[in-house]
């Protein structure tokens, strides 16, 4: 759990559901500093970033030739930034989604 430092400006709800935007590097530096900064202080938010990268890299190998279809990836965006409000209490103004096959992993 966070510290409650006053240097510690995120809440633990809001690291845990902006993990994927933090994996996906679609946050900008200064927000990925504070998220980062988080994580690395606590170690229930460590551990579900440790899980959630495992589940990104996994997806990646697994599924790394398909393509999502531009309907599913609308719906996707909307979701996330849904489930970013609902849970961080914080808004996303635009996400981007992009599936990219890895190779030698």
């Amino acid at each position: 759990m966070s510290t409650g430092d006053a240097k510690d400006k995120v809440r633990c709800e809001e690291a845990l559901s902006e993990i994927f935007l933090l994996l996906d590097k679609e946050c900008s530096p200064g927000r990925d500093a504070e998220l980062r900064r988080h994580i690395e202080d606590c170690p229930p938010c460590l551990a579900e970033y440790g899980i959630d990268e495992q589940l990104k890299h996994l997806l990646a190998r697994k599924c790394g030739g398909d393509h999502a279809p531009d309907d599913l990836k609308s719906r996707l965006r909307a979701s996330i930034r849904q489930t970013v409000a609902t849970r961080g209490g914080v808004t996303v103004e635009r996400t981007e989604v992009t599936i990219e096959q890895r190779t030698g992993e």
